[in-house]
C-alpha cells in the first residue's frame, strides 16, 4: 500500500482538510441551498396540486351550471311555447266569440231592417189607399159636378179603406 501512496503522492493530510472541506461545503450547501429549495419545491408542489384540485371542483361546478343553465332554457322554453299556445288559444276564442257578436249583430240589424221595411210597406200603402179614395173622390166629384160634403166624404172613405 505504500508502494500506492508514493506513485500517487497520497497525503493524508490533504485528504482529511479536503474530507473536512467538502463536509463544510456540504453542510453549506444543505443549509442555505439544498433545504429552501427543498422546501420551495414542496410549496411549489402543493401550489400545483390545490390549483388542480381547484380546476376540478372549478370543472365540476361549470359542468353543474351549464346543466342547470339546460335546464332553465329548456324550461323556459316549454313555458314560452304554453304560454304561446295559451295565447294562441285565447285569441282564437276572442275571434270566435267576435264573429258570433257581429253575427248577432247582422242578424238584429237584418232583422230591424225588415221591420222597418215591412212597417215602410204598411204605411206606403195606407198613402196610397188614401191618395187612390182622394183621387177617386175628386174624380167622381168632377164626374158629378157636384160638392159632395164632408160626412159623405169622410163615409167613403172609410168604407173604400176597409177593402
Amino acid at each position: 500500500m505504500e508502494s500506492i501512496i508514493s506513485t500517487f503522492h497520497i497525503d493524508w493530510k490533504i485528504i482529511i482538510a479536503q474530507a473536512i472541506n467538502f463536509g463544510v461545503v456540504f453542510t453549506v450547501l444543505y443549509l442555505y441551498a439544498l433545504k429552501p429549495l427543498s422546501k420551495l419545491m414542496s410549496e411549489r408542489s402543493e401550489k400545483i396540486g390545490r390549483g388542480i384540485d381547484d380546476a376540478k371542483i372549478n370543472a365540476e361546478l361549470l359542468e353543474k351550471t351549464r346543466k342547470e343553465y339546460e335546464d332553465v332554457i329548456s324550461k323556459a322554453k316549454t313555458e314560452a311555447n304554453k304560454i304561446f299556445q295559451d295565447s294562441k288559444k285565447e285569441a282564437l276564442a276572442e275571434k270566435a266569440q267576435m264573429l258570433e257578436g257581429a253575427k248577432n249583430e247582422v242578424t238584429t240589424v237584418i232583422e230591424n231592417g225588415k221591420k222597418m221595411l215591412e212597417a215602410e210597406k204598411v204605411k206606403m200603402l195606407e198613402e196610397t189607399k188614401k191618395e187612390i179614395v182622394n183621387l177617386a173622390m175628386l174624380a167622381t166629384e168632377k164626374l158629378i159636378s157636384t160638392k159632395i160634403d164632408k160626412s159623405f166624404n169622410d163615409k167613403t172613405v172609410k168604407d173604400l179603406n176597409n177593402l
